[in-house]
């Protein structure tokens, strides 16, 4: 069984994201138990978190209060915050999620390269499954539909560019602003060219982890040094952060500390965990927006977008669903087409041999040649003789009839099956 859990700004507080955020690793790692799951995908992102997981529990409760147990929440607490769902319509959520449909702002960009970094963050751990993998590819197959279908991403703005619109009333011109980037990651490139789009002239970047020197190169940015950030901050009017440090780069000691009278600054922290401490918002002259902040205020989606965008999605899930139970009928094909093959080739072996009794005659090139016509002749009515009945048997699985075609088989050949005989956690 495919199994989601879901914890989002909906229904979860801020605070227990961000626990999730910070432990996610520690919850992939505690969810590779094979008592458990036989596989997993963990994504985290700015406004969500979730759990992918084939199991072959039948309720989602064993799975929850792992994660519970993990990330040192109460399991009652995090039940409470969870939206959980299964097989198919496991399937329909992450396709919407990496659309951008459970976003914020709807049609945000950014969510599907953080749920293909789930993807390749899972194979790299080994916990991907069949199931899995398909389900993550076919996630980002209808993320890329849905975008070249509908102008829902044109019409919907990311938490980037809403953040900086958010930031406007404060900012009297972009050009003159000095403004500090914290951070290299994916949000850092849909930043700067935000950030270009409104004039900003002045950007500096600083890293956390030491990559801001080639990321100023590559992005024509000024570089501030390790060791350089007190300064910039000094010199900022304008801060960005959006690293994925698990906990907060700007602290309200460090601020304190930098804080002078005649720098009024507007910070924005785009990070899940936070990047900025919250309690930095009681600082005289700096103003935070956050991301739960940013959330709050995402505008109404796009109607008409969304609906197609969202019958797009159901397609998708539709046909996962139906290829997932076409395997189903895999033994019911493979003994239809064992046992007829194996009628097949006990008469060829047996005109073989009766060939050969017959004398030197049949060794001649000429007898040769007309038996190997004969026998790919054969062999092409089998086939089409088989083609109808495996189709049809291909159809009855994806609607969910496996036990009808093994009774078939059995009824007219006399072959056994184990009728659903495949699970979907081989």
């Amino acid at each position: 069984m495919l199994l989601s859990l879901s914890f989002s700004l909906e229904r979860a507080p801020f605070e227990l994201l961000e626990t999730l955020s910070k432990r996610s690793e520690d919850i992939a790692a505690g969810l590779d138990d094979p008592t458990l799951t036989v596989g997993s995908v963990v994504l985290a992102t700015c406004n969500r978190f979730e759990v992918y997981a084939e199991t072959g529990q039948s309720r989602p409760e064993p799975v929850l209060a792992r994660v519970a147990a993990v990330a040192g929440i109460d399991v009652t607490e995090l039940e409470a915050a969870a939206s959980s769902a299964t097989d198919h319509d496991t399937a329909t959520h992450l396709f919407a999620v990496a659309a951008g449909l459970q976003s914020a702002v709807v049609g945000e960009s950014e969510i599907a390269g953080q749920v293909r970094r789930a993807h390749d963050d899972a194979r790299a751990r080994g916990t991907l499954t069949h199931d899995l993998e398909h389900l993550f590819r076919t996630a980002t197959r209808t993320s890329r539909e849905v975008g070249h279908r509908t102008d829902i991403r044109s019409a919907g703005r990311s938490l980037v560019r809403l953040a900086l619109r958010m930031a406007e009333a404060r900012v009297a011109d972009w050009g003159t602003a000095n403004v500090l980037l914290i951070g290299t990651g994916a949000y850092a490139g849909a930043t700067v060219a935000a950030l270009r789009a409104r004039g900003a002239e002045t950007v500096r970047v600083y890293s956390p982890s030491g990559r801001a020197e080639t990321y100023a190169a590559e992005h024509d940015l000024v570089v501030v040094p390790q060791g350089g950030l007190a300064e910039a901050l000094n010199a900022a009017d304008v801060v960005i952060a959006c690293t994925r440090a698990e906990e907060p780069v700007l602290t309200a000691e460090l601020l304190r500390a930098d804080a002078h009278e005649t720098n009024e600054r507007l910070l924005i922290d785009l990070g899940m965990p936070r990047n900025i401490e919250h309690a930095v918002s009681e600082l005289p002259g700096i103003e935070l927006l956050d991301l739960e902040t940013v959330s709050k205020h995402a505008p109404v989606e796009e109607l008409s977008a969304a609906a197609e965008a969202h019958e797009i999605v159901r397609e998708a899930a539709d046909e996962f669903s139906a290829s997932r139970a076409e395997r189903d009928a895999l033994p019911a094909l493979l003994a239809l087409r064992t046992h007829v093959m194996g009628i097949l080739e006990d008469e060829l072996c047996r005109a073989r041999a009766a060939s050969q009794s017959a004398g030197p005659a049949t060794s001649s090139p000429e007898y040769t040649a007309v038996s190997a016509d004969y026998e790919a002749a054969l062999r092409r009515f089998t086939g089409k003789l088989l083609h109808t009945p495996m189709t049809r048997i291909r159809t009855l699985g994806r609607e969910g009839r496996v036990p009808a075609a093994a009774e078939a088989l059995e009824t007219l050949f006399g072959i056994e099956t184990q009728a659903g005989g495949h699970t979907h956690s081989e």
